[in-house]
């Protein structure tokens, strides 16, 4: 069996009906991994249903706001009945306002936090005694470039990101002993709905960032595909704690 080989594992992907989450479900399908993604939008989550299935792979969608209490609980139920087990969890799905500091309500802040990183403690949470109990598991979070740097109108989405990281260095020294491994992707400038929504609202934004990748473009949702198999399989089996930046270059440019 090839180390790359997802055959007979089954992954659940949230945000997993567009952009990144797409591109690495597209990924891990290929891969031969059975999917269940998760979103709140019907409309995307079918087209997404339609491109995995229309590839041969199995897939499922649920509809379901990662930001209640139970989503968790509840999307490893609905997965573990119709596919009898789970191997991956993708924490995928995330939000922005595009706010300074001094402008963001509490409400805001709490709503940025709830969808990027406190969804992703609580799905990793419902995962684990599933992993546990069949002794592996791969669990990937999903930061950003604002996992290192600053943003002035991102301080919101910034507090997130930056949180995901060390929530994945201590889940992984946590969960290590149980063959569960937990790691970070953090995507660049990545060419998706939500960037090119701050497309249009900053002046320049393209630009100016396109100047600073060293591979000379923005990225694509697929180009997340081979890390999300690499991470998801056994080739990644004594990687656990780290966060690898996928951005053409751009956070190693001055």
């Amino acid at each position: 069996m090839s180390l790359f080989d997802l055959t007979g594992h089954v992954a659940i992907v949230t945000g997993g009906n567009g952009g990144i989450g797409l591109g690495m479900a597209l990924g891990l399908a290929k891969a031969g991994a059975s999917l269940a993604i998760v979103g709140r939008n019907a409309d995307k989550n079918k087209i997404a249903i339609e491109k995995l299935q229309g590839m041969g792979a199995t897939a499922i969608a649920i509809e379901k706001d990662i930001t209640e209490e139970l989503a968790g609980t509840d999307v490893v139920t609905k997965v573990e009945d119709r596919f009898g087990r789970i191997d991956i969890l993708i924490n995928n799905a995330g939000s922005n306002i595009r706010k300074r500091p001094e402008e963001l309500s509490l409400n805001d802040f709490r709503w940025v936090q709830d969808t990027n990183l406190t969804s992703a403690f609580v799905f990793s949470q419902a995962v684990y005694p599933k992993f546990k109990t069949i002794g592996k598991g791969k669990i990937i979070n999903i930061g950003s470039m604002y996992s290192i740097f600053g943003g002035a109108v991102a301080t919101a989405y910034s507090v997130s990101k930056g949180g995901l990281i060390q929530m994945t260095k201590s889940m992984a020294a946590a969960w290590a002993a149980d063959k569960i491994q937990v790691n970070a992707v953090l995507p660049g400038w990545i060419d998706t709905e939500l960037t090119q929504i701050a497309r249009k609202q900053i002046d320049g934004l393209y630009e100016k960032q396109l100047a600073r990748i060293p591979d000379g473009r923005w990225g694509t949702p697929e180009d997340h595909a081979g890390i999300a198999v690499f991470l998801s399989s056994n080739a990644s089996n004594y990687i656990t704690g780290t966060s690898i930046p996928v951005d053409g270059g751009f956070s190693i440019s001055g």
